[in-house]
């Protein structure tokens, strides 16, 4: 599973602005409401749910909240680069900055785990990250997150 597979430009969001993890979440949730279709409140359950389990926070800078949803019938792909690191309960204890949430329709059980690994991967890459934290729009942004892809095509 490739980074183009989950995410679009229009998945990819520069200049987020939170000041807490549960306002980034409720943020990113608002987003994906609008691209699945789901319930933003629903979206956002899940989440917190998640998080309850444990952080999401990978250090770093980075956290990868993710969730298994009614109502989707394929792995979806959101990525945001906060104005400010926040405080996620990182397990570096380091505030985040880049997130990359994964919502995963309830049946998934393959390609839930295969689109985290591929985005833990993609996120360990420590060029890619300064190339992320460098750059200052969406577009940008995707170009990034996506040329790891292009290159192992090539």
């Amino acid at each position: 599973m490739e980074i183009r597979e989950l995410i679009s430009p229009k998945t990819v969001f520069s200049g987020l602005k939170a000041t807490s993890k549960k306002q980034a979440l409720q943020e990113l949730a608002r987003r994906a409401a609008v691209i699945t279709g789901c319930p933003e409140r629903a979206i956002l359950d899940v989440l917190l749910e998640r998080e309850r389990l444990g952080t999401t926070g990978i250090g770093k800078g980075i956290a990868i909240p993710h969730g298994k949803l009614a109502g989707i019938d394929r792995v979806y792909g959101f990525f945001a680069k906060l104005n400010n690191g926040i405080d996620f309960d990182a397990m570096d204890d380091l505030p985040v900055d880049l997130l990359f949430l994964l919502l995963a329709p309830e049946t998934a059980g393959a390609d839930h785990l295969k689109a985290l690994a591929r985005v833990s991967r993609t996120l360990r890459d420590k060029g890619r990250c300064e190339k992320l934290r460098g750059s200052h729009d969406a577009d940008a942004l995707y170009a990034v997150l996506t040329e790891e892809s292009a290159q192992s095509a090539a």
